[in-house]
């Protein structure tokens, strides 16, 4: 299905479109694809990164509340804190406290109750003194109840300890009987959370390394409460912030068991190079599609540029018919073969013009010296009637003197008396006779003379004829050639083809017109043989009509002179006057034929006249088409 806007375009822009686009949809498809798999795997990278800052905060606490368990639990177990709760004697546990704080500075103070919550020992005196007379309250808070069950627990992270002034994470173990398993009482390690923040520094450092400053660190309770933020505690929410969450499994028991790390940045600042990428993408892909419509035009004008030169020559033959124009079109590939073989077009069809013009003015001189031929023809066949109905006349003539000369011969054979005179009148009878078969001898010679010259017109009709079929064979060759031609130049052929159609089919009229002409004369070269073959017939008849009319003048002399005596001799010549009686009636059917056959041959001459005239109407039709061109 086309569309209306593509149709209205030239071969030019329609070139342009189609490369352009056959280049840049796959490019636009192929880019989209690279871009929409590259953009995933660096956000899959970015959420990779993300989940490594949060595991790594995860593997960092989880190590380090694993350490320090492990810690407080030896130190829960150190000979001085035992002997202190057993003999009421702290100074030493005082000191150990105090050097184990002096070691651990990530916990703010070590604390040693007894079992009813009275603390009798501390990593400095002051720490001692803050929970003086507190037993109540320590007794009820849930480290102390947890460590005398002997686990840690972090409900009192989520709030500022009022005694140590900031938030921090109580560590509490009992402190056991090294025999028995007697619990003495509870060894308070207070880990101060700030401390984590040293921890996540190394990891907001290298975000901000990246450019990533809202990049965060998050550790929530398994209640979703928030117990550490990097950014502080006014630290507002990132809306639809890009987080990945690491958790706290239970393969190694702590106290942070099911805590949430989790990693969060701004996403336009997170997504900013994949963001920057597709920008990049596609102004560089803006770029090549530019590139490709640029290289698509120069490829389309340099194909359409010969093309067009071409459209304006087949224009300039179709509306000027001027075929002495050439055509320069510099190029190797296949619209220069197109070109080369245009112009070879234009030279067989220049070629072909010329021919068929030279064919029109021969058609043209030959069916003039056809119709010359054949109005003399005419003309002396006109006069052969004219002669043949003359010896026509002249034959019932004879047929008449000879019915005459029967009832005389029967008017002696009635009258004997009266053979004299008869005698006298057969005599003169007898020599108007032998005029007149003097009279037609000579007209039937002129006649059988006038009838070969017939017949040899006929023969040079027929010749004319065979050139002029020859002509027609060639202009139906010529046209054939051409209509060869116009296939082979397709589109811009069709024109031509036609004009060598109309032609081929004038020529296989005038093949057609010449053999009806050709018929037709052979139809009269017969009859005109046939005409000759009776008149040769009648001359010998004649000339035997002629022998008995001497013979009976003969006897009409001799009968002159004994007609007294010579009944029988007049018998003799009435009998001969009634044979010559039937020679002349023979002589008058045969004339009769003949004019007859005369009257075929004028109406066939008459054909050929027509015959004629459709020639020389061919011959005008292909002049004009020939002048069609200029060559």
């Amino acid at each position: 299905m086309r569309l209306p806007l593509i149709g209205t375009l030239k071969l030019r822009g329609r070139l342009t479109l189609y490369v352009t686009l056959l280049a840049v949809v796959p490019l636009v498809l192929l880019n989209a694809v690279g871009s929409r798999s590259t953009r995933g795997l660096m956000r899959e990278q970015i959420h990779e990164m993300l989940l490594i800052e949060a595991e790594g905060l995860r593997d960092l606490v989880e190590a380090s509340l694993v350490e320090r368990e492990t810690s407080v639990r030896s130190w829960a177990e150190d000979a001085a804190l035992r002997e202190a709760l057993r003999s009421g004697d702290y100074t030493r546990s005082d000191a150990v406290l105090a050097r184990l704080q002096l070691r651990y500075t990530t916990f703010t103070g070590l604390v040693l109750f007894t079992d009813e919550g009275q603390a009798v020992s501390a990593s400095t005196p002051a720490l001692r003194d803050s929970f003086w007379g507190q037993e109540a309250a320590v007794r009820a808070t849930p480290w102390f109840k947890e460590a005398q069950r002997g686990r840690f627990t972090s409900e009192t992270l989520l709030q500022e300890d009022p005694v140590f002034g900031m938030r921090v994470l109580h560590l509490a173990t009992p402190v056991m009987e090294s025999k028995g398993g007697r619990r003495l009482g509870v060894l308070l390690a207070a880990y101060d959370w700030g401390q984590v923040g040293e921890v996540v520094k190394a990891a907001l450092e290298r975000a901000r390394s990246r450019g990533h400053d809202s990049f965060a660190l998050e550790v929530l309770t398994p209640s979703d409460e928030m117990i550490f933020d990097s950014r502080g505690q006014e630290a507002r929410s990132i809306p639809d912030a890009v987080s990945v969450e690491a958790v706290d499994g239970r393969d190694f028991q702590d106290v942070g068991d099911g805590w949430r790390f989790r990693a969060l940045a701004d996403p336009r600042e997170i997504y900013a190079p994949v963001n920057r990428f597709a920008k990049v993408v596609g102004g560089m892909t803006a770029g090549v599609v530019l590139l490709i419509a640029i290289a698509a035009l120069l490829l389309s004008r340099s194909i359409t540029r010969p093309i067009t030169r071409l459209n304006e020559a087949v224009r300039h033959i179709v509306q000027e018919g001027d075929l002495t124009q050439t055509l320069e079109v510099h190029s190797t590939d296949e619209v220069g073969e197109l070109a080369e073989s245009f112009s070879q077009m234009v030279d067989n069809l220049r070629a072909s013009v010329r021919s068929l013009q030279r064919g029109t003015r021969v058609l043209t001189d030959t069916v003039t010296e056809l119709t010359r031929t054949a109005e003399q023809q005419e003309n002396n066949l006109t006069h052969q009637a004219t002669a043949l109905q003359q010896t026509q006349v002249t034959a019932e003539e004879i047929k008449q003197t000879s019915l005459v000369a029967a009832n005389k011969a029967s008017a002696v054979l009635e009258v004997a008396t009266r053979a004299e005179e008869l005698g006298h009148s057969g005599e003169q009878a007898l020599q108007i006779s032998m005029v007149g078969f003097q009279r037609l001898s000579a007209q039937m010679e002129e006649m059988i003379e006038r009838i070969g010259r017939l017949n040899h017109r006929a023969q040079q009709i027929g010749g004319i004829t065979l050139t002029v079929k020859d002509l027609a064979d060639r202009s139906n060759m010529l046209a054939l050639n051409a209509a060869i031609e116009a296939v082979r130049s397709g589109e811009h052929g069709k024109g031509f083809s036609i004009v060598a159609k109309e032609i081929r089919t004038l020529a296989n009229q005038s093949i057609q017109a010449t053999s009806q002409v050709r018929e037709i004369l052979n139809d009269i070269t017969q009859a005109i043989i046939l005409t000759v073959k009776l008149s040769e017939e009648g001359r010998a008849r004649m000339e035997t009509g002629m022998k008995q009319a001497r013979a009976s003048g003969g006897s009409i002399q001799a009968l002159s002179a004994i007609v007294q005596d010579n009944v029988g001799a007049v018998r003799q010549i009435s009998s001969a006057v009634n044979q010559q009686n039937v020679g002349i009636e023979q002589i008058t059917s045969a004339v009769t034929d003949l004019s007859q056959m005369m009257a075929d041959t004028m109406e066939g001459l008459q054909a050929s006249q027509r015959v004629t005239q459709a020639l020389r109407d061919v011959a005008a039709q292909m002049e004009e088409v020939a002048r069609t061109y200029r060559v």
